[in-house]
């Protein structure tokens, strides 16, 4: 896995897609952190990422770097939050506690990690290497 971390915080903006229905919805996302050897990500209770989510956790994201490296990892989003996490998740993104910091008045956080997760790392000479989360 530490590849992959690596190639995230070298790129720490990516793709995360869901379905809603029979729709694929994409956004960007830029926070992840590694916790008890899982790869966690960041959103709130209520967002549309959240509930598309609950309603099927399987995802994918997708990022590049300028040098034409690609990662892609797919798995199912399994929901756990704790003050610990949060805590943790703060400390590395402070911008998030100022959004998420009081979840009683403000919106509530929501991390998940990824359950079953297979990444690929590949490059455009065909190189690739695949990796279980």
């Amino acid at each position: 896995m530490q590849k992959i971390i690596e190639f995230l915080d070298a790129n720490p903006v990516f793709q995360l897609a869901t379905v809603e229905g029979d729709q694929p919805r994409v956004r960007p996302f830029g926070f992840h952190i590694v916790d008890g050897g899982k790869l966690y990500f960041f959103t709130g209770v209520g967002k549309k990422v959240y509930n598309q989510l609950v309603a099927n956790p399987k995802f994918e994201i997708s990022v590049s770097n300028d040098t034409g490296q690609w990662l892609r990892l797919s798995g199912k989003a399994v929901f756990h939050t704790t003050p610990e996490l949060l805590e943790k998740s703060f400390a590395k993104a402070p911008m998030l506690k100022d959004i998420y910091g009081n979840p009683e008045s403000g919106p509530k956080p929501a991390m998940f990690y990824v359950e079953k997760g297979e990444a690929v790392l590949a490059d455009m000479t065909g190189k690739s290497e695949t990796f279980t989360l």
